[in-house]
């Protein structure tokens, strides 16, 4: 039924943001963020709950009798153990990588089931899967673009000053510490929209009847964007870079973006 098809589309927009927010406090520390994720993911969880029941009581059935139905409880308790540790234990990655997979197995119940739930929008709903994927990637690329842009920034106004050359222009560029934390707050908001691509990009090839190629140069080239992206994050947070070396950084791995988005695309044997 297309209510039901409605119904899994709004869970996974909130939980969506749920995980922008889980990403937005563990690396920024914001506890604004932790609680918006936490109320966020308490929606989700009241749904699934609701859909739980739904399936004892109106369809007679527990949600264990294949693979595909015990994916539901198995998304179901995951999330429950993620608001548990994120209210009883301080423990931050734990509960972003609980809920990365959550949403996965999610994702993945929901398309693999489309089927049964609603017959005759299944083919619609995974096309719509495959639009979320292409429109959370470029809005992610969005994000990298701005980044790039601030570390472009920050690398003519460090020549400026080093060199005391063209001090009229500096205001209009902005303060250093500035560009370099703007372009640090892109990169922390398109890493979780690149990764919950991805995982729209995976289950869509699984549950298509599309060829998925595994050596595919785009799937590739994603994953290689997303791990350098995730290495701008670590060496912020972990090993303290920042400055003229990460803003570097950064460009290259837009450069690697780049490489991927127009060439790697021409390449692919199912990506345009």
């Amino acid at each position: 039924m297309i209510e039901m098809k409605w119904l899994y589309e709004i869970i996974l927009i909130i939980y969506g943001f749920s995980l922008v927010g889980y990403f937005i406090d563990f690396i920024h520390n914001n506890r604004k963020a932790n609680r918006i994720a936490f109320w966020l993911l308490s929606m989700v969880w009241i749904i699934q709950t609701l859909l739980f029941f739904y399936e004892v009581v109106v369809e007679r059935s527990f949600p264990v009798s294949t693979m595909v139905d015990s994916l539901l409880m198995y998304s179901w308790v995951l999330i429950t153990f993620s608001m548990v540790i994120n209210r009883l234990f301080p423990v931050r990655f734990i509960v972003l990588f609980i809920n990365v997979f959550g949403f996965f197995v999610l994702l993945f119940y929901i398309a693999a089931s489309a089927a049964n739930r609603f017959p005759g929008e299944a083919i619609q709903f995974v096309h719509e899967i495959l639009i979320a994927h292409i429109t959370l990637a470029i809005i992610s690329y969005g994000f990298f673009t701005i980044a790039f842009l601030f570390s472009i920034m920050y690398l003519i106004q460090y020549r400026f000053l080093k060199k005391k050359k063209g001090l009229k222009w500096m205001w209009k560029l902005g303060d250093l510490g500035v560009l370099d934390s703007y372009s640090f707050k892109a990169v922390s908001i398109g890493v979780p929209l690149l990764l919950i691509a991805i995982i729209f990009g995976f289950v869509w090839a699984y549950v298509s009847t599309s060829v998925f190629y595994w050596l595919d140069l785009k799937t590739i080239g994603s994953m290689v964007v997303l791990i350098v992206y995730i290495g701008y994050l670590i060496l912020r947070i972990i090993t303290g870079y920042e400055g003229k070396s990460l803003a570097t950084y950064n460009i290259v791995a837009f450069l690697l973006l780049l490489i991927n988005f127009l060439l790697f695309s021409s390449l692919s044997n199912f990506h345009f």
